[in-house]
């Protein structure tokens, strides 16, 4: 029997192949291939839709109106286990006590609070009743609500961790609760009677003094966003006496100073001599150096704690869902926030998602609008941007913020300098530095960035947002 040529299965050039091989031919071919990806890379779009603004000397002072009632904070606590103290230092976000320095004051003020635990559906105070105590909400949720015209109760408010009611209660005796107080959560909260507030006042002078301060400043005409009151008249007739008026300014308005983002890019000399064909070696490390520094660019414009966007939000522009995930209400909450002419939304896409699925649960259809450079969803005509930079809490938590921007409508800017030496892109600038010992190129890569908030009421912000639940529960 005649043996039969074997052939060769694995590719390799053997006597039995009958053409050259792929592996073979590969040798004299020139792979097609695509430049290194990076899958870090974000669409950014708060960065393309912010206008950006030169701070020629690297800062951007934001000059105001006088403001007596400088927006009302928030309080934090000190846990123990399931004892909870009050912090002598934050009771100063009160508006009776802001600016207010005798820490022995504040401390004997912070040692009288109580500690209370609510059930959800407890009703802390109740309408026309006498209003005497001032509550600290640590943790849980509260809802302030109203009797309306028709006898159904309408929401005022949903308060959260940090919160409070009833700090106009403390000097006025004859006051009575316009609204009631429900516990919608498990809630604990820190109360102070007004007869133990009025006892410590007493005894401190300089808490008298803080009192008749405060209360002079009250007693100024304001407009309602906490600005002197301009006299003007109208509607008279004749040689009326006119009133007269000044717009007076902060002293010490705030100043933006830009912030920056830094690394320094190490390359070979022997890779860009020997392997720079057919794809630039330097210019793909630049590339994607800083397409990272974009991305970190964007983080701190919403996370960082001087200027970022979470932080940098009045306490009066943040509300809270009424339920837990973001509801077609919630989001029309959150557009009145920033009712004068509202750019866009920014949010995780988890919680668009969330979003969505409330609508779909609700029988209701969120729009889709085009932008340049895509497709996304909208409400009431406002485009909702996805924005991977918005953290998730540890409780699957997140936040969605609505901002109107640009200089000329009291926005949100962006701010920047342009013109640098060895600029690369506006406001990014590659420096040549060295060559060291070891042949190896080093380049200084330079971002100047930061972020200016004009006026309060351009920016709100949708807190305590629920994801990962399922017909409304989680």
């Amino acid at each position: 029997m005649t043996e039969q040529p074997s052939v060769n299965l694995n590719g390799n050039n053997g006597a039995g192949q009958l053409s050259l091989s792929t592996e073979a031919a590969r040798k004299l071919s020139s792979t097609t291939k695509s430049v290194p990806q990076m899958q870090g890379i974000t669409p950014r779009w708060l960065l393309s839709l912010l206008p950006w603004v030169e701070a020629r000397g690297g800062a951007y002072r934001v000059n105001r109106r006088l403001n007596y009632t400088l927006g009302d904070g928030r309080l934090d606590f000190q846990t123990t286990g399931s004892q909870v103290r009050v912090i002598p230092a934050e009771l100063t976000e009160l508006p009776l006590l802001r600016n207010f320095g005798d820490i022995d004051a504040l401390g004997l003020l912070a040692s009288r609070f109580t500690q209370r635990e609510c059930e959800p559906g407890e009703v802390l105070v109740t309408a026309d009743s006498p209003a005497d105590e001032l509550f600290l909400l640590v943790h849980g949720r509260l809802t302030k609500l109203h009797e309306g015209k028709y006898g159904q109760e309408s929401i005022l408010a949903i308060m959260a961790d940090g919160d409070y009611f009833g700090d106009e209660a403390l000097l006025d005796t004859d006051s009575t609760w316009d609204y009631s107080v429900k516990a919608t959560t498990a809630c604990t909260v820190m109360s102070l009677p007004r007869a133990t507030f009025l006892e410590l006042m007493d005894q401190s002078e300089a808490l008298r003094t803080q009192v008749r301060q405060q209360r002079a400043i009250a007693d100024k005409a304001q407009n309602p966003y906490g600005e002197a009151a301009v006299d003007i008249q109208s509607g008279h007739r004749g040689e009326q006496p006119l009133g007269s008026t000044f717009v007076d300014y902060e002293m010490k308005p705030r100043e933006y100073e830009l912030s920056i983002a830094q690394t320094i890019l190490r390359v070979h000399t022997r890779v860009q001599d020997l392997y720079n064909e057919p794809i630039d070696q330097l210019e793909q490390q630049l590339r994607l150096t800083i397409e990272a520094v974009r991305e970190r660019q964007e983080h701190e414009l919403v996370n960082n704690k001087d200027f970022g966007l979470l932080n940098n939000a009045d306490f009066s522009q943040r509300i809270y869902t009424r339920g837990g995930p973001p509801t077609p209400h919630d989001m029309d909450q959150l557009l009145n926030t920033v009712w004068k002419n509202p750019g866009f939304v920014l949010a995780h896409p988890e919680a668009i998602a969330a979003f969505r699925d409330e609508c779909t649960r609700q029988g209701v259809s969120p729009e889709t609008v085009h932008v340049p450079g895509g497709r996304v969803s909208a409400w009431r005509g406002v485009p909702i941007y996805p924005c991977w930079k918005i953290p998730i809490s540890s409780q699957r938590t997140t936040s969605m913020l609505v901002m109107r921007t640009g200089e000329s409508d009291q926005g949100v800017i962006g701010l920047r300098k342009t013109g640098l030496i060895d600029e690369y892109e506006p406001g990014l600038s590659v420096r040549f530095m060295s060559i060291d010992e070891k042949a190896i190129v080093n380049y200084l890569i330079t971002c100047y960035y930061s972020l200016a908030v004009l006026v309060p009421d351009a920016l709100g912000v949708l807190e305590n947002v629920q994801l990962g639940t399922v017909n409304g529960r989680s």
